[in-house]
């Protein structure tokens, strides 16, 4: 389980295809702590580390993954957010993240709000995608509020700190971005469609 609140960014240093998997070797400033068979967040994404060599490590995504994140968009030299597994002993900062991405979404607009940003984001409807204003959504991994919400878009703000920290800095409009949707939200959804 993820929280959402980042830790670093890594930095894609090669893409090796294999059948329908696909292999991506990152280095970042905290690959000396982590181990092979650990599960860490990609964007959002949770993956296995699989190798580790001097600063750069190895996860594999597998056609499922490709299909439903935007790690197949990926080029060498971008940057990803990454955050590992929250201990059991520590804080929860952000909110539960399960590291499973539902879907992908568009950033729309960013405005400059003297402070913060503000970043629009739209996603094919679904009645399983839901947000609400001031409810919990997580997007590149990244754990926020949503402040505006629609039926297949939402805003987010965003403050310097977090622009700055993450990958939120290469985001622009027409970029596609990870989505996961609240889980409660997801249990509500599913038993109202049961009704």
């Amino acid at each position: 389980m993820f929280t959402g609140i980042i830790e670093t960014l890594a930095k894609l240093e090669e893409i090796k295809k294999e059948n329908t998997n696909v292999h991506f070797t990152f280095s970042s400033s905290i690959t000396h702590e982590l181990k092979i068979d650990q599960s860490v967040s990609h964007n959002g994404v949770c993956l296995t580390v699989v190798n580790i060599n001097g600063n750069k490590y190895i996860v594999t995504a597998i056609q499922e993954t490709l299909r439903r994140t935007n790690l197949g968009e990926l080029k060498t030299g971008d940057l990803v957010n990454l955050e590992r597994c929250m201990p059991a002993n520590g804080r929860f900062d952000g909110h539960i993240v399960q590291g499973h991405v539902d879907t992908t979404a568009v950033c729309k607009e960013i405005k400059d709000l003297k402070g913060s940003f503000e970043f629009v984001f739209q996603y094919a409807k679904n009645e399983k995608h839901i947000t609400v204003e001031k409810g919990s959504i997580t997007v590149n991994g990244v754990s926020l509020t949503v402040v505006q919400s629609g039926p297949d878009y939402f805003s987010v703000h965003i403050i310097p700190y977090t622009l700055e920290n993450t990958n939120f800095k290469a985001i622009k409009p027409g970029s596609a971005i990870n989505l996961e949707f609240d889980i409660v939200g997801k249990y509500v959804a599913k038993l109202m469609s049961l009704k």
